[in-house]
């Protein structure tokens, strides 16, 4: 058993931190720049945002890596300096971590498709192993691969990960309920498809991030746990279903909202519970004194 696994056997349900983009962008990072370029330029902007997570009280906390994989930084002409940024991501949130809290590489999608030929198998696979390697050497506990719709990019991210460092893996899907009632990926997958594919690959956690706030996020544990008792859940839900309003995207969803619904997320099935897009280090803290209050 590894470490994140044997956390949850300790302590029960752990909770995660929230959203990074929002800060980076209140920090100054322009629209259309490159996130994981700070790890490199600005990484005390980036440390900050990882101890607020730690200070909030969240157990778990992930890098500023989403987007490192090689043919993402290419956009940036930094794909030669994935290794570097993943690697200097991760340190930073081991720094902020400490020895009390885990830290999670962040792998997201390679922002490319191979059904349209825009990037080939091997190459995505390549991809991903470097951005776990350089994960890895910055000190993570476990990889978390994230926000993934496709059953074929996940599955060569996972392998990617197992070959590349001797790390627990977990791995999210980002659902959306359908006109007809089913949560399926922007590509087609379902919930059964998508547990299938990550059990044969031999994943540590499943679970659902980005696309639903709280509410929709319980359905998908309950989808999950009628299929697998068993298997740890993580879930990073958003604050609420967005909404635009006067030329801005807003997740309407307050701490004191998202904190009242994580009682029935646990009691579903969720073994870590964190936040997606616009959740803050407050929505955590509320978290955190939530759960505390039903383990009393």
């Amino acid at each position: 058993m590894g470490i994140l696994l044997d956390r949850i056997k300790k302590k029960g349900t752990l909770v995660s931190d929230g959203a990074w983009g929002t800060f980076l962008h209140e920090m100054g990072l322009a629209v259309g720049a490159c996130p994981e370029q700070w790890n490199l330029d600005r990484p005390d902007d980036v440390m900050k945002i990882a101890r607020s997570y730690v200070e909030a009280g969240a157990d778990l906390i992930l890098t500023n890596s989403f987007g490192g994989h090689p043919a993402k930084l290419a956009a940036y002409g930094l794909e030669g300096q994935a290794r570097e940024i993943n690697r200097a991501a991760a340190e930073i949130s081991r720094q902020a971590a400490g020895d009390a809290v885990l830290v999670l590489g962040s792998m997201g999608p390679s922002g490319q498709m191979i059904l349209t030929g825009e990037i080939t198998e091997e190459a995505m696979a390549e991809g991903f192993r470097i951005q776990a390697e350089g994960l890895a050497e910055g000190g993570a506990d476990g990889l978390l691969i994230e926000t993934m719709s496709d059953l074929q990019e996940a599955m060569l991210a996972i392998r990617a990960a197992k070959s590349a460092a001797s790390l627990e893996v977990a791995c999210t899907f980002t659902f959306n309920r359908t006109q007809t009632g089913e949560y399926r990926t922007m590509m087609g997958a379902g919930v059964e498809e998508y547990l299938q594919m990550v059990k044969e690959e031999g994943v540590d956690l499943v679970g659902a991030n980005c696309g639903n706030g709280t509410a929709g996020m319980i359905e998908i544990v309950r989808e999950i746990r009628a299929i697998d008792p068993e298997i740890p859940v993580l879930v990073h839900a958003n604050a609420g279903l967005p909404v635009y309003r006067d030329g801005q995207t807003i997740f309407p969803e307050s701490p004191g909202e998202m904190a009242s619904q994580v009682r029935e997320l646990v009691e579903a099935g969720a073994n870590i519970v964190g936040g997606c897009c616009g959740t803050t280090p407050d929505h955590i803290r509320m978290l955190r004194q939530a759960l505390k209050e039903t383990e009393e």
